[in-house]
Order: C-alpha cells, then sequence, then structure tokens
C-alpha cells in the first residue's frame, strides 16, 4: 500500500518540532562504557566520535549498580541457568524462580505484604491505576505528575478527575471534600520525586490528608506514589521519598529497577489482595511477557547491595557530590532547585539558550540533556542533570569549569 502522502505529513510535523526546538533530535549510540578509575568516573565513547570520551551526567543510574561486579555476576548466572529471556508471559510459562525471589525482597525492603515485577515502570503505572478505577472512582493527580500517570489517567474511566496544583496539599484537601460521599472510592496519585525538576511531593501531608478524608469513601481513599526516582536515592537507607518525608507508607508504591538499582524493569508494591487483583487485571503484568531471568537476579543482586553498609554509604556519597555540584552552580550564579535529590536542574528558562549550552558541554566531552516544551512548560526549559555516585569531585569540578566557560550566546 501506497503511504506517501502521510509520509508528507509525518515529515512536516517533524519539520515543525524542529523549528520550535522540541524535537528530541538524533540518538546518542554509546559504543563502549569504561569503568571508574582513579580521580575518573566512568566515561562513554560514541558513534561517530572516534576516540572521545565523555562524562555522562544524563544517566539515572544514581549509584553506579549497573557497573558492579557483583550485579553483573548475577546476571550472567542466572542467564547461564535460565536462559536469555522468559519465553512466555508469566501466567503461561515466564515465571522462574529469580522473579519469585526478587518480588518477596521488594516487598520486605519497602515493608509491604507483597510484591510484583513488571517489564518497566511506566507499565506498571499504568497497568496499576487502570484496573483499580471504576465508575463510581475519583482520580486526584498532581499537575506536574510523570507521564506515565498522565496516560493512565486518560485511559481509566474514573467518576471525575481531578488535578491539582504542584504540591499544593490544600487544593488536594479541598478536592476530597468535594467529592466525598458521592465517589465510593478515591485514588490520589502523586510522583514522589518528580522527575523534571528534582522535588519531591510532601507525601507525609498527602497521607495525612488522605487519613483524615478516608471514613467517608466506602471503598477507602487509596494514595498511589511513583517513587521511581525517589528509591535508591532519597533517605539514610534509600527507601525514597517516603523515609525523606517521614510518611506512612502508600497504599500502592511504584518503583523502577532501571535507575538507582541499574538494571531493567518496574515494580509494584502494596497489600496481600491488592497485588492478587493485580496479577489477575494489570494488562501489561498478564499479557507481556516479565523482565529476564537474569535481569531479575541481577536486580536482586543490587537490592542487597543498596539495604546494606555499603548502600549507605554510597548514598551518603551521593547527597555530598550532589551538594558540591549545587554549591558550583550558586557561585556561577546559575539558576536551580535546590535539594538532596541527585537530579539537579539548570533553569535556563529559553528554548535556544538551552540548546547552545548543550551543545558547548557536548563539544567539551559532557553528556548533559536539554528539556524544552512539551516535556517542560514553556519557561521551564532547563538542562537536567543526574549525578551518580561514581562520578567523583574532579568530575564535577571539571564540569563546573565548562559552565563557567559558556559565553551565554543562543
Amino acid at each position: 500500500m501506497p503511504h506517501d502522502r502521510l509520509d508528507g505529513h509525518l515529515e512536516e510535523s517533524f519539520d515543525t518540532l524542529v523549528s520550535q526546538g522540541t524535537a528530541k533530535g538524533t540518538e546518542t549510540v554509546v559504543v563502549e562504557v569504561l569503568p571508574p578509575k582513579g580521580k575518573k568516573g566512568p566515561r562513554v565513547r560514541l558513534l561517530g566520535e572516534g576516540d572521545r570520551l565523555f562524562i555522562r551526567l544524563n544517566s539515572n543510574s544514581y549509584l553506579g549498580m549497573g557497573l558492579r561486579p557483583e550485579v553483573l555476576a548475577a546476571e550472567e548466572a542466572a542467564s547461564n541457568a535460565y536462559g536469555a529471556g522468559p519465553g512466555a508471559v508469566r501466567f503461561i510459562s515466564g515465571t522462574y524462580a529469580p522473579h519469585v525471589a526478587l518480588e518477596e525482597r521488594l516487598a520486605a525492603f519497602h515493608g509491604r505484604e507483597a510484591g510484583m515485577v513488571f517489564s518497566s515502570a511506566y507499565a506498571a503505572v499504568v497497568s496499576a491505576i487502570v484496573p483499580l478505577v471504576t465508575p463510581s472512582t475519583v482520580l486526584i493527580s498532581d499537575e506536574l505528575n510523570h507521564n506515565s500517570i498522565i496516560n493512565a489517567m486518560r485511559l481509566a474511566r474514573p467518576m471525575e478527575k481531578i488535578v491539582y496544583p504542584h504540591l499544593d496539599v490544600d487544593a488536594l484537601s479541598d478536592a476530597l471534600e468535594r467529592v466525598r460521599g458521592v465517589a465510593r472510592r478515591a485514588l490520589v496519585v502523586t510522583d514522589g520525586v518528580f522527575s523534571m525538576r528534582g522535588d519531591h511531593s510532601p507525601l507525609d501531608e498527602i497521607v495525612h490528608a488522605a487519613r483524615l478524608h478516608d471514613h467517608h469513601f466506602e471503598e477507602n481513599i487509596l494514595v498511589v506514589v511513583d517513587d521511581s526516582h525517589g528509591v535508591g536515592a532519597l533517605g539514610p537507607t534509600g527507601r525514597g521519598t517516603e523515609e525523606h518525608t517521614g510518611a506512612p507508607p502508600a497504599d500502592l508504591l511504584v518503583g523502577t529497577l532501571g535507575k538507582a538499582f541499574g538494571v531493567n524493569g518496574g515494580y509494584a508494591v502494596s497489600s496481600g489482595p491488592i497485588i492478587r487483583s493485580l496479577r489477575e487485571s494489570a494488562p501489561m503484568y498478564v499479557y507481556s511477557n516479565p523482565i529476564t531471568p537474569g535481569e531479575a537476579a541481577a536486580a536482586l543482586a543490587s537490592l542487597e547491595i543498596v539495604d546494606s553498609a555499603e548502600g549507605r554509604r554510597l548514598l551518603a556519597r551521593l547527597r555530598v557530590l550532589t551538594e558540591q555540584f549545587e554549591q558550583g552552580l550558586a557561585r556561577l550564579g546559575i539558576e536551580s532547585i535546590p535539594g538532596e535529590h541527585p537530579v539537579v536542574p539548570l533553569m535556563i528558562r529559553d528554548t535556544e539558550r538551552t540548546r547552545a549550552l548543550v551543545d558547548h558541554l557536548y563539544r567539551n566531552g559532557v553528556l548533559a540533556t536539554g528539556l524544552a516544551y512539551p516535556v517542560v512548560p514553556r519557561g521551564d526549559e532547563e538542562i537536567r542533570v543526574q549525578i551518580n555516585a561514581d562520578h567523583t569531585k574532579d568530575d564535577l569540578d571539571r564540569v563546573l569549569e565548562i559552565l563557567a566557560a559558556f559565553d551565554g550566546r543562543a
């Protein structure tokens, strides 16, 4: 079948994105990763860049777990034992011992009754939210929640959808007050850490507000938290936004294995009945292959390290490096959003200038990602820097030197 007219339309749409400065652009291809050595953290080689080495400031591998020999060895051993892939969805024949062991360990780590692993955190968010929504449910969401939550809300069919201003617990409480006695169930959904900004939800206040209104809802208020960027990056023991804010456990917590744990996949932890229900109803769990047995074993090895004295050492180091970089930005007069989380946004607030600074960093051997509308609101254009525990002080000093040399021209 011909598709020349469609091709032309799609090319015009892409050209519009380019002209507006909102196209994602060509993806860089990593061809080699060099582990930390001496005063240098990891370096990467890129396709087409010869022997040039780059500092990567756009990786969510906050604790550097993906390069640890214990994690790599666990993945290799499980792959040799079970094969490279699961071969089927979980309920047919795709469940392996590493999947079960990982789910039990994740539940214990978060102090929940049960857990389940998904192919990604995105799949976990969508698959967990949609089945929990009924025609008598109200969905209430922070306005800056992740795209996965936004799309879950689009797919769900609740009685009503309410979006409250970012971090505004009073507005959340007002929404609950308005729908009480009308809705049978409410889902309050929030990111733990907001990935574009590095700020975190006041989760303790959110849970308190939900508990205050809960008795007015026949089927309860469920607090659902996607803490993919919080777990392994916030809290003295890496248990994320709950630990950082001192919040009681959320009713359903979604996390990822692909950021601080350095592997791949997502997960959800909750009560036994909720997890049993989701195993029967979560579409991307029931109908999609799970992560591989090797990935599950690698994630379990990573989790054991995080939940140890070594993990606490890495978390403390991560906080020191983050503070060092934030102080350096302040000396340079570069606006940021202060906080303990290793996502450190450089608030450039202009698309062309953001692009120019990203290019300047690239020319000087630093990989960082510029974010513009519609990924972030207009006026919030930024460069998102992600500090990792296997960066070094020398790495960050070098990046600050490169930033200082930018002449500011778009």
